[in-house]
């Protein structure tokens, strides 16, 4: 290894080793307590699907959101899922 990268070298990647393995180490812990909130979650009650749907909504911004939401829409139309909703019914009426 020293014939390839120096002791200076050699010392400053195992420090990015080491910082790495570190966070690693955290980030498992964390998920660990994610995972736990989940669980307390659906104790008392909560669809963790829809919990984990909704935080991914909140992580985008407003303009990406809406977008995803009116495609959503379209396809679901498309499809005649939302032809029995009032939504639907009233999307129907102003075509027809």
């Amino acid at each position: 290894m020293n014939n390839v990268v120096g002791n200076n070298s050699a010392e400053h990647l195992k420090s990015f080793m080491e910082r790495i393995e570190r966070l690693e180490e955290e980030k498992k812990a964390l998920t660990t307590d994610i995972g736990e909130v989940y669980s307390e979650a659906k104790s008392a009650g909560f669809d963790t699907k829809i919990m984990r749907k909704v935080i991914a909504l909140r992580k985008m911004d407003a303009a990406k959101r809406q977008e995803q939401e009116a495609l959503m829409e379209v396809y679901m139309n498309a499809l005649g899922m939302l032809a029995d909703l009032p939504l639907g019914q009233a999307a129907l009426s102003k075509v027809a």
